[in-house]
């Protein structure tokens, strides 16, 4: 058994991203390892806000769209026990080398991760509906 093989093989292609020889480092980073990691992590980062907007009395659902978007990014980028219980769910993903290579440059890495997920987040908020709403579809 090899974590590291293991934790590749399981990740999804991101066929949309080409990697080119005039990329950074960071975003040959961003579309090598934290696009697929978050992408193979999609269905638990849908399950994780819906629990965020649970443990926040369902406010959320009471919202407009334009207010629900503002809550999306408040919640990534200024609740900051959620933003590293996000964080620790990609991070986790990582080979060691990989590990390596992040905390080279974390402050960064970290901005290029919660902006694909909240981008990932606000593309799928049709799936945040109240869950009655979800069951009578």
């Amino acid at each position: 058994m090899n974590r590291e093989n293991d934790l590749k093989r399981i990740r999804p292609d991101y066929l949309t991203t080409s990697i080119n020889e005039y990329m950074s480092d960071d975003e040959r980073f961003q579309n090598l390892v934290l696009r697929p990691i978050i992408k193979l992590q999609h269905e638990l980062l849908v399950e994780v806000f819906r629990n965020y907007i649970r443990k926040h009395k369902n406010v959320f659902y009471d919202l407009t769209l334009e207010k629900r978007i503002s809550y999306i990014e408040n919640a990534i980028h200024k609740d900051m026990k959620f933003r590293n219980s996000l964080k620790g769910m990609v991070i986790g993903m990582f080979t060691v080398e990989e590990y390596v290579t992040y905390i080279e440059n974390s402050s960064a890495l970290n901005k290029r991760m919660m902006t694909i997920v909240k981008e990932r987040l606000l593309s799928h908020i049709q799936l945040f509906e109240r869950p009655e709403v979800l069951k009578a579809v």
